[in-house]
């Protein structure tokens, strides 16, 4: 994504930052036109190679550091651009981690954009509450975060299958999806190893478009959860957390 060369650039570090009592992004001088351009100019060919890849420069919530908004990520920078710190910013007195925040604002997803009929898709109950899944089928986490599932109320999951663990799995992918009853055979293998039936030759599936919309998100592995109010969570999880987000999700 992002290419930190050495030399003055070598102030980079790994470090968290406290962000002192009374210190807020207001009090963060913002860049002017000029300003944002020349930091832009500072950090092509140090910090990334295409500028386009530079989203946004902002004021941070501590004074002096600048805001840089990769694709899926946060750095900060001087107004100059010679200096990088790569961490998370934490208000202390209200135990909140902004560097956190601003990465679930940016990585937040349109729920209703999502092209739901590439998906394996099934329910629980009355299945009002909806999430939308990542997954390999060769995956050992998304095998364990489906068991896990099986236990949440009222919930339809819809599953993006995404082969990017092995050649096989976009075989295997192909097969579920072109099965007679793709949601059995996803079931069937995800949470008992069943093999699906195999094809004397497959239909059009949507694997390459699951793929490319991954790409697009920034997911880089499986399993990745997306929630109703678009925000995300990146790896497996207990069902007690998974609930705890939906509710979240919901606005309860």
């Amino acid at each position: 994504m992002f290419d930190v060369k050495v030399g003055r650039w070598a102030a980079t570090c790994m470090v968290v930052l406290a962000a002192v009592t009374g210190v807020a992004p207001a009090q963060a001088q913002a860049l002017s036109a000029a300003q944002e351009t020349a930091l832009r100019k500072a950090l092509v060919g140090r910090l990334v190679n295409d500028g386009a890849a530079i989203k946004g420069i902002r004021p941070s919530p501590v004074k002096g550091l600048y805001e840089i908004e990769l694709p899926g990520a946060v750095l900060y920078t001087d107004a100059k651009g010679d200096y990088l710190i790569e961490g998370q910013i934490t208000d202390l007195d209200n135990h909140r981690n902004l560097t956190q925040e601003r990465l679930d604002e940016i990585n937040r997803v349109d729920f209703a954009s999502l092209p739901l009929k590439d998906a394996v898709v099934w329910k629980n109950g009355t299945g009002q509450r909806k999430l939308v899944i990542f997954s390999d089928p060769h995956c050992g986490y998304c095998k364990k975060l489906e068991a896990e599932l099986q236990t949440i109320k009222d919930l339809t999951v819809y599953t993006f299958i995404i082969p990017i663990l092995s050649e096989d799995s976009k075989t295997l992918g192909e097969r579920i999806w072109c099965a007679r009853d793709r949601t059995q055979a996803y079931r069937d293998w995800m949470l008992s190893n069943t093999q699906p039936p195999r094809l004397l030759g497959m239909c059009a599936s949507p694997l390459q478009r699951n793929l490319q919309m991954s790409q697009k998100f920034g997911i880089t592995g499986t399993p990745a959860m997306i929630f109703e109010d678009g925000s995300r969570l990146a790896s497996a999880a207990a069902a007690s957390e998974v609930e705890k987000r939906l509710r979240k999700a919901a606005g309860r």
